[in-house]
């Protein structure tokens, strides 16, 4: 039986499913990250899957969503977006020590993957942490600059009000490079990487995944089954039901 486990560590809320009699043994562990506005709960059709697989899956909280929703407006939640981005990719390091502290992870094997900001969060992550093994960006960005600036471009043409001053702006587009992995593309260090991405999707553009991961296509020269782009021709912003099979499927074979 595969069991849902809702639970807290240092103020992040996830659910931990897993199936029921290995819950307490070593397992490959995947982080799956929500999107924007969504909640930890719209993906547990995942965590199910890659449960049935012998996997250990944790769906965090983002913060100022779900149960730690701060009821703020669409244009505050908004204005708060990478803050969120990046307090998530902090919050994971917190949670795979506690699964580490724990024992719970097997041979150091870990997955992380999302969907939209949770794909935007991933490929960010991958800047900073050594300790993931594969990941999966479903519809995500890997270029942190190039999608804040065109946000703020959107902002301004639609007349939209931010409560942040120039200057914050600035401060915030320079400590986002250092998560941007389309800046150091070094760091992928030819780890398992899928990639899925509508060509219709109109929230998180297609192109700039599409051609970071063309850039880096000769990283992967001797291992190109580590690599893998998949565009969906008709797909918007919603994961297609294959997009979820070829996900739990990556993670079966590369964790």
């Amino acid at each position: 039986m595969i069991i849902v486990d809702k639970q807290n560590i240092s103020g992040i809320p996830f659910l931990h499913i897993v199936k029921e009699e290995k819950k307490e043994k070593a397992l490959p562990l995947v982080f799956f990250i929500h999107g924007f506005t969504s909640a930890k709960e719209h993906n547990l059709h995942f965590a199910y899957l890659l449960a049935e697989k012998g996997m250990r899956a944790v769906l965090p909280e983002a913060a100022y969503h779900g149960e730690r929703d701060g009821h703020l407006s669409q244009e505050k939640l908004a204005a708060r977006f990478w803050s969120i981005v990046t307090n998530e990719i902090k919050e994971l390091d917190v949670l795979k020590k506690h699964f580490h502290e724990a024992d719970l992870i097997e041979n150091g094997r870990i997955g992380v993957a999302g969907t939209s900001m949770g794909g935007i969060v991933t490929l960010g992550a991958l800047t900073q942490y050594d300790w993931i093994t594969a990941a999966v960006s479903l519809m995500g960005c890997p270029s942190y600059i190039g999608l804040f600036d065109e946000q703020l471009a959107f902002f301004k043409e639609k007349q939209v009000e931010i409560s942040v001053t120039e200057e914050q702006i600035a401060r915030q587009r320079e400590e986002l490079k250092r998560f941007d992995l389309s800046l150091q593309p070094e760091k992928l260090q030819t780890r398992p990487l899928l990639f899925w991405h509508g060509k219709q999707d109109s929230v998180v553009p297609f192109a700039p995944a599409r051609s970071f991961y063309e850039s880096v296509l000769p990283q992967y020269e001797n291992r190109p089954d580590l690599l893998r782009f998949i565009a969906d021709e008709r797909a918007g912003h919603k994961v297609s039901r294959e997009g979820l099979l070829k996900t739990v499927e990556w993670f079966d074979t590369h964790l």
